[in-house]
């Protein structure tokens, strides 16, 4: 039997925890997708960036989180609408672990790539928040080292 993605009471589902062949691995807290409830708009965005992805690189990206199911409340004061996303640098190993931008590990050229799928998928309606100042389209913010932050800039946000 086909399982279908759980939904919370937005009608919002959970990212695809294991799907096969993904380009895409999933982390963050609290786990098993408890923070991965998306908006619609940012599914697609995920999908399609994971698709184009896929199609040019054999290393997956990270997806953290996005929003708790219902729109509960964490630490962080961002991650509620679903429009929101962390998404892990891209490490030259390709290991599914964390790396900052200072790391040996980390892949710049690489990161900029997937960075720049996400503009392209979007075009004008993002702000991505990173602290590797060598990339030209992201803006630095506390605690942005080992993740960057996606989310749709206010003016493109649909009415809840």
């Amino acid at each position: 039997m086909l399982e279908v993605q759980p939904k919370d009471n937005r009608s919002y589902f959970m990212l695809p925890q294991a799907p096969e062949d993904a380009g895409y691995y999933v982390y963050g807290t609290p786990t098993h997708g408890a923070a991965q409830y998306a908006h619609p708009r940012m599914m697609t965005l995920i999908l399609a960036v994971e698709r184009d992805w896929q199609a040019s690189e054999h290393r997956k990206f990270g997806v953290g989180n996005i929003s708790r199911a219902d729109g509960v409340k964490t630490d962080h004061a961002s991650h509620i609408k679903g429009l929101e996303v962390d998404i892990r640098p891209i490490r030259k190993d390709g290991h599914h672990a964390s790396v900052t931008y200072l790391d040996s590990a980390y892949d710049r050229t690489a990161t900029e790539k997937l960075i720049n799928l996400f503009h392209a998928n979007a075009p004008g309606q993002l702000k991505i928040f990173f602290n590797d100042n060598r990339i030209a389209s992201v803006a630095p913010l506390k605690k942005h080292d080992n993740h960057f932050h996606i989310q749709f800039s206010e003016h493109h946000k649909e009415a809840e």
